[in-house]
């Protein structure tokens, strides 16, 4: 299918006997932003990590920007960024130092130019030579954020993104994930902060044990009214 950066196709993931995902069918278009959202233990970071080739499928298909995932996963990951619970980050190095890092394992082109600007815009120009091991949670989140933007991704998935983080914090990581979600990006944010999704989010994806419930668009539903909505879903399914 033209367009499309996300294709599953009875995606099941089982971990000792435990079936964490059952026959999930999910697409996403290019430039889509979509809320993954669910109760704890719904199959939503499982979700994400197969998506981001850092887990297999136990059975199903996936196909990433119309190519089936297998042999081709590396290129596909080249053109992912990935902010999970882990910040993937050496807490020794600075943040500048960490992007430079990560800056040239990605070949990212005009990368003296490029880590300024990135450190600007995540807010990070005052901290950016102070080992990260000394920042606060939030801090930390910033360049996490940094680190999965680096290489310019068309795909940007991200697990609970907002955990720890303060409100000043969480209102930055909102206004950029929505102006790299308007330069073009698509993005995939799972959150139990359903205002966080209303707000960032055109479409939402709602798992409960597993499954895909509910996946329907939510622009222009206030926050109150997709709460109801979610409500209803994940006590009904």
């Amino acid at each position: 299918m033209p367009g499309t950066v996300i294709e599953s196709r009875g995606l099941t993931r089982r971990f000792a006997g435990l079936t964490a995902l059952n026959n999930v069918d999910v697409t996403v278009s290019a430039g889509e932003a979509v809320a993954v959202l669910g109760p704890n233990g719904a199959g939503k970071t499982t979700f994400l990590r197969i998506l981001a080739t850092l887990l297999r499928p136990s059975s199903g298909a996936l196909s990433l920007f119309g190519h089936p995932v297998g042999d081709g996963s590396a290129r596909a990951r080249r053109r992912i960024g990935f902010l999970s619970h882990q910040s993937f980050l050496y807490p020794d190095l600075t943040p500048m130092e960490n992007l430079h890092f990560y800056g040239r394992m990605f070949r990212v082109p005009a990368l003296a130019e490029r880590l300024p600007a990135l450190l600007a815009q995540v807010g990070l120009v005052g901290w950016a030579h102070r080992p990260v091991r000394t920042l606060s949670r939030g801090l930390e989140q910033r360049c996490a954020l940094a680190r999965a933007l680096l290489h310019a991704p068309e795909l940007l998935l991200l697990d609970e993104p907002f955990t720890g983080l303060d409100v000043d914090g969480a209102g930055t990581l909102s206004d950029i994930l929505r102006q790299t979600h308007a330069a073009g990006t698509t993005l995939l944010m799972t959150t139990h902060e359903l205002h966080r999704a209303v707000d960032i989010c055109q479409r939402a994806v709602i798992l409960v044990h597993g499954r895909v419930a509910w996946d329907a668009s939510i622009a222009g539903l206030q926050s109150a009214a997709f709460e109801r909505i979610y409500g209803e879903v994940t006590h009904s399914a």
